[in-house]
């Protein structure tokens, strides 16, 4: 149910999601939700009394939990689990903080700014910084804070308290830097306010074999799967692009995989066969004029990333990772992002935590925000993410949200 409930998108915060939409999100995971109890259910001795009973219950609870996030998501009770967060610093990286945490979690309380010593300018509205003469800790303490999050825009030249950030942890108050800040709000790692050195020492980024080999035999099973069910749509795909236009079903280029070794990714052919008839790459827009009709069909609900399935199965890419792109605009990012080339680390996904949580995009700027959510992944990647993110993708099929 958490699986579920999460990938149904309940546990999001969300300011204006109406009544409607969250009824909506309900049906849709009691679609999973009451199978499943049923299948796990039946599987109970037949000679046991009451089984049918047990289902019958079993059902009825799952039916309960959504009607109880509903419930949740729109009752004034979540107040009592506010956070009360104080902001160290007053420059623009705390400006920043602030509008992130007002923006992503509506139950986050920002109690106020701590300016830090060598702090002169604010960017922040002066009547919010706390300015009584107390210490950090003593600041702390006196406003109830749950949360300090680090924000100073210089931590050079002993502007970092560290003893008082030491007694305010002491005390029970967290403490966060604004990198890890990001990650745990926003679920991306933010390049602006990320060093070698959080990359190097912090959590993450585990890439042992036992996970490797696990990652591998769910992504045969899954793409078998899938393989199994879809073969109807590939085929009656396959027909609409012979109907339609001259030149071969399926496409095959040249993208860059694990450790930056190229191999030919698998796609319906969508867009016209003179596509890139000057020979010079182009990034493929939203509304791209080289799509054909039925090409336009099949990248809207991802019936042209099915074929890709075929490279999953033959090891060169994942069921979940960062979309593999070609080695012309893989030079230009690397150049021009920092740490663009830590996706490479991983194999790359038909679909990707960037693609369940960010819109199309076809820009420099737009590859930064996708680059924060891959790195993301790569670093926190785990069995349970994986299944989260396909989940996710099945709404973002339905849907017609999300990036390509």
């Amino acid at each position: 149910m958490f699986v579920i409930n999460s990938a149904t998108g309940f546990y999001q915060h969300v300011h204006n999601r109406s009544i409607t939409e969250s009824c909506a999100r309900a049906l849709f995971g009691l679609l999973f939700g009451l199978p499943l109890a049923y299948a796990i259910f039946s599987l109970v001795p037949s000679d046991t009394s009451h089984r049918d009973l047990l289902t019958l219950v079993a059902m009825a609870a799952v039916a309960a939990v959504m009607v109880h996030r509903v419930y949740a998501a729109h009752s004034g009770t979540q107040a009592r689990l506010r956070s009360r967060i104080l902001i160290f610093g007053t420059g623009p990286a705390a400006r920043t903080v602030a509008n992130t945490l007002r923006a992503s979690d509506p139950l986050a309380q920002i109690v106020g700014y701590y300016a830090g010593p060598n702090e002169e300018q604010h960017e922040v509205p002066a009547a919010e910084i706390i300015n009584d003469g107390a210490n950090l800790t003593e600041a702390a303490l006196r406003h109830n804070v749950d949360e300090i999050v680090v924000a100073l825009s210089e931590r050079r030249g002993g502007s970092m308290p560290l003893r008082q950030l030491l007694d305010c942890k002491l005390s029970g108050v967290r403490v966060v830097d604004i990198a890890t800040h990001f990650e745990k709000t926003l679920a991306q790692i933010n390049i602006k306010h990320v060093n070698a050195g959080w990359l190097v020492f912090g959590d993450g980024f585990s890439q042992g074999m036992a996970r490797a080999a696990v990652k591998r035999v769910c992504d045969v099973i899954f793409a078998a799967l899938i393989l199994a069910v879809s073969w109807p749509v590939m085929l009656a795909t396959a027909l609409l692009i012979r109907l339609e236009s001259r030149g071969p079903v399926l496409y095959r280029q040249e993208r860059i995989g694990l450790n930056g070794v190229p191999f030919k990714v698998i796609k319906f052919r969508s867009m016209r066969t003179d596509a890139e008839k000057d020979g010079k790459p182009r990034w493929a827009t939203k509304n791209d004029d080289r799509v054909t009709r039925v090409g336009r069909f099949i990248r809207k609900v991802r019936i042209d990333e099915l074929p890709q399935l075929f490279n999953v199965l033959g090891g060169e890419m994942s069921m979940v990772g960062p979309r593999p792109e070609r080695q012309f605009f893989v030079d230009e990012l690397t150049t021009k992002i920092p740490y663009y080339a830590v996706r490479h680390s991983v194999k790359p996904g038909v679909t990707g935590w960037a693609q369940v949580r960010y819109e199309y995009g076809s820009t420099i700027e737009d590859s930064v925000e996708k680059l924060q959510y891959d790195l993301y992944y790569v670093k926190n990647h785990s069995l349970f993410l994986d299944l989260l993110i396909m989940l996710e993708t099945v709404a973002v099929v339905l849907t017609g949200k999300g990036a390509r």
